[in-house]
């Protein structure tokens, strides 16, 4: 005889549930740090400067794949990268919870794509560049989200029950009587 988990699924796919969390998890930590590193080194959101994005961003924009995305950037660096900041904090804190999963993760490869397009580029060979590797581990959870321990998680079981309390009521209107 089969083990089954509680909800009557086989016993070995509950690994299988589990499968993405420690990529969930490296990811928005990933994401929740590298925004708290640029949120607290004032040279990187400074206008101009050593450090800061702006200085980043010459040095790279002969090289990328994308100089209109860096030129772009460099029109405002700090409000870009204030942008990015604010991003990536929102990004890692979006994954970590579980919170809108696959926007967090669309958001998070949207980064990395950028990032491998513009800063990462002229890595060669390709693989020393971190930012392809980032791109890829933010694709399953684009497509699968974060279905256990996580606010989406909780969000569609309070729905369910709801929905199922909802056909409950209206079940029992059309056996006869009146509904209200």
């Amino acid at each position: 005889m089969s083990r089954a988990e509680p909800g009557g699924a086989p016993a070995r796919s509950v690994p299988v549930r589990y499968a993405l969390l420690p990529l969930r998890i490296f990811l928005g930590v990933t994401f929740l740090y590298a925004g708290f590193d640029k949120l607290f080194d004032p040279a990187f959101l400074a206008e101009s400067g050593p450090g800061s994005i702006e200085e980043l961003m010459r040095a790279v924009r002969d090289s990328s794949a994308a100089p209109g995305l860096v030129d772009l950037a460099l029109r405002s660096p700090a409000g870009f990268g204030h942008a990015i900041t604010i991003g990536e904090l929102a990004v890692g804190a979006g994954t970590l919870l579980g919170a809108f999963a696959r926007l967090a993760a669309a958001g998070g490869a949207l980064i990395s794509l950028s990032l491998w397009l513009t800063v990462s580029w002229s890595a060669t060979p390709y693989y020393y560049g971190n930012d392809l590797a980032y791109l890829m581990a933010w694709l399953p959870l684009v497509l699968a989200g974060a279905p256990v321990l996580s606010a989406d998680a909780l969000w569609a079981r309070r729905r369910g029950r709801r929905i199922r309390a909802g056909q409950a009521r209206g079940r029992s209107d059309t056996r006869g009587g009146s509904p209200g």
